[in-house]
């Protein structure tokens, strides 16, 4: 009986959430969208369209070094706040990841 009423509770408590994947495009020397919002734990990936490398590098938070041109770059992040990053090649592309 005991066992019955902890999977009736345990079924009754909300699943964890599932954590999402966000996609940043690189493409026309710009990080698009310029600023993202994300949950802990959540995953982004970078993909590189340009025909250039490029990074997305963020100070203490995350550093991809060089993203080929026509590849990508992931990162589960874990660090909450704002994390304004920039292409280390091309320091006037620059954009802001939000981790909630």
């Amino acid at each position: 009986m005991a066992a019955l009423a902890f999977l009736v509770a345990a079924a009754a408590l909300p699943a964890a959430a599932a954590a999402a994947t966000h996609t940043v495009t690189i493409e026309g020397m710009k990080f698009v969208p310029a600023e993202l919002t994300v949950k802990k734990g959540d995953r982004v990936v970078w993909k590189n369209q340009d025909v250039v490398p490029h990074t997305a590098t963020a100070a203490g938070a995350f550093d991809s070094r060089s993203i080929a041109a026509g590849k990508s770059w992931s990162h589960v992040v874990r660090k909450p706040g704002r994390h304004a990053y920039v292409c280390t090649f091309h320091p006037g592309m620059k954009a802001t990841l939000v981790v909630q």
